[in-house]
């Protein structure tokens, strides 16, 4: 199944992607379809009303996610390029729901920062309640996968050796525009996908999901030993290389530039960069 939260002249509305529609399926949002505990049965057989395509515009798919844990240094080729070991444990930090955007909000250039770079990421969504899950626990618990791009004020991420103030920045951090079931996806819980990111129309990123370090199971795994994991809450298995801090010189979004992130099978994100 593809789930999307749609925005609506009276809301945000969680529907089903269907070949000839959008399908209401009676939740405010995808995050809380998913904090039902039959949501698969519930998305799968719901025939509420219809809504049409092209008058939806897509929230993030998750408006308002309890957690949102992303991967640094993930794809072998990244960290690489970043000049660094490959990681005996992922290297975890956070963002907040204020950072989200929908597939096609502008992103926020903020005046405080002259190095807004991008990250093409595929994204874990959380479809149950975990702690301390094994390999079939944190398995199950993966309702799908969506796409985001974790762009980064590279300036105030490296003020410190602590990255979270570089990363987020309110509606910078483009999320959607579906989750996909992992039925639908080849590999399953551990997708074998391409995803790439361009700039104004320049492919920058490219990479397969084969070179992930850690896979989304063993994220799953490794995040669930440090908290609970609820249902909406989304994990970003990090960014393989071509940011814009590594090339030399480096290169960042500027005002009106377009951020085309896509990831086979999900989606595509189309993005504006403006200046605030």
């Amino acid at each position: 199944m593809k789930l999307a939260t749609i925005r609506t002249s009276g809301g945000t509305r969680a529907v089903r992607v269907d070949d000839d529609g959008l399908t209401d399926l009676g939740f405010a949002d995808v995050g809380a379809l998913l904090a039902a505990e039959d949501w698969r049965s519930l998305a799968a057989s719901a025939t509420g009303p219809a809504h049409p395509v092209d008058q939806a515009g897509h929230a993030p798919v998750v408006p308002r996610p309890g957690k949102v844990l992303c991967v640094g240094l993930n794809y072998r080729n990244h960290i690489l390029e970043m000049g660094r070991d490959l990681p005996e444990h992922p290297t975890l930090f956070a963002k907040f729901a204020e950072a989200l955007i929908g597939a096609n909000d502008d992103i926020d250039l903020a005046p405080e920062s002259d190095a807004v770079d991008w990250e093409a990421e595929l994204a874990v969504v959380v479809g149950g309640t975990v702690r301390r899950a094994d390999e079939r626990q944190a398995a199950d618990a993966i309702a799908g996968f969506t796409v985001m791009n974790d762009v980064t004020m590279r300036d105030w991420q490296f003020r410190t050796k602590e990255w979270l103030q570089g990363k987020t920045f309110e509606a910078t951090t483009p999320l959607g525009p579906v989750v996909v079931t992992p039925d639908e996806l080849p590999g399953g819980v551990r997708p074998a996908l391409e995803l790439s990111a361009s700039v104004n129309g320049e492919e920058v990123q490219k990479a397969g999901t084969s070179d992930l370090v850690f896979d989304p199971v063993a994220l799953v795994r490794y995040a669930s030993t440090v908290m609970t994991l609820r249902p909406g809450d989304v994990i970003a298995t990090g960014t393989p290389g071509g940011v814009g801090h590594a090339r030399r010189p480096a290169r960042y979004l500027t005002d009106g530039a377009t951020l085309v992130t896509e990831i086979e099978g999900i989606g595509r994100l189309e993005n504006v960069a403006r200046r605030s």
